[in-house]
């Protein structure tokens, strides 16, 4: 019987895979974002600045910035390192697609990759030319140079699919990542970030997994994340073949501004193996691209099933801007 032995959750912005002394480049676009979601609000920044007073001058010297990075690397490097030691058989991956591939014409709440093959294919120069500030500086991050294809596990993703709507979860199924209009055609960064850098472009077979976390009317709410967790859980276990397999969540913690607050509320109920608690945070707080932290809600409920516990590795608050916008950073294991 296929068992769950290892689960791993990581933050992949790109702030992981850019100098600290760069870090200006996309806080300039923060100071003319007029949007920023912050506890269930669109503020401007200048309202964000005043919100969030007397602010984050400290967090920006440039040593505070390089300390911050630096445990960002180390905590990496201790999950690529405890994910090879874990040696899994075969890995679902948790993410998100932020309109790279799937776009307004069709935009699903679940999806299965069935694909043999992942391709992760680099943009092109006109593509990454169109990139916003401080972005391009890290594409190779989750995609190296000249791409890479991965093996997929469509057997395995079959089982998982036909499991899944036995248990009511209409999940919609994919062979070959969407030829977009868009810049991407690959697998996102969500994806190609937790290949390259967590598997160090050697994963073993895997199933992306997409959740539509941010994107039109039909996110899935909370409750319905955990459920999915579950569910998957018990497609694990009826898989034909003796597998020890992986699953690990890309994505979050709280950004573009950075909510301390709310994230140590999260990392203390996955702690806790509070559900409960999770799920009562309002759906609100999840707006913006803080949304990602759903992508850690199904892997939490999965890990609970499997008597697996969690050890948070750090929780990096990486400051860009006085009024907090940035990314905080998280990277947890469960064994």
């Amino acid at each position: 019987m296929a068992r769950i032995v290892f689960g791993l959750a990581t933050s992949h912005g790109p702030m992981l895979s850019t100098p600290p002394d760069l870090w200006r480049l996309r806080a300039s676009a923060d100071q003319k974002n007029q949007a920023h979601w912050y506890r269930g609000e669109s503020l401007d920044y200048d309202s964000l600045l005043a919100r969030r007073a007397p602010g984050f001058a400290a967090q920006l010297e440039p040593a505070a910035q390089q300390s911050s990075f630096d445990r960002c690397q180390r905590a990496l490097d201790r999950l690529a390192d405890r994910f090879a030691q874990a040696a899994p058989d075969v890995v679902l991956v948790l993410g998100n697609d932020q309109s790279e591939v799937f776009t307004e014409e069709l935009v699903p709440a679940f999806t299965i990759y069935t694909g043999a093959a992942i391709e992760n294919i680099p943009l092109s120069e006109e593509a990454v030319a169109r990139l916003p500030p401080g972005i391009a500086i890290a594409e190779e991050s989750h995609c190296p140079p000249g791409g890479a294809t991965y093996a997929g596990a469509p057997e395995l993703a079959g089982h998982l699919v036909s499991s899944l709507i036995d248990q009511e979860f209409d999940v919609a199924t994919s062979t070959g990542m969407p030829r977009s209009l868009k810049a991407q055609e690959g697998i996102p960064h969500a994806f190609g970030y937790i290949y390259r850098r967590i598997m160090r472009d050697a994963p073993p077979p895997s199933v992306p997994i997409f959740t539509n976390v941010g994107v039109g009317l039909n996110r899935p709410r909370l409750r319905r994340c955990l459920a999915f967790g579950h569910a998957l859980k018990r497609a694990i276990d009826i898989l034909p073949a003796d597998l020890r397999v992986a699953v690990v969540a890309s994505g979050g913690l709280t950004h573009f501004c950075v909510d301390e607050e709310l994230d140590r509320q999260v990392l203390d109920a996955l702690m806790r193996r509070d559900e409960a608690a999770l799920a009562a945070i309002p759906e609100a707080m999840f707006n913006g691209n803080t949304a990602e932290i759903r992508s850690w809600y199904p892997l939490a409920a999965a890990m609970h099933d499997s008597g697996l516990r969690m050890e948070l590795l750090d929780y990096v608050a990486c400051y860009r801007t006085p009024a907090g916008t940035g990314s905080a950073m998280g990277f947890a294991v469960w064994e």
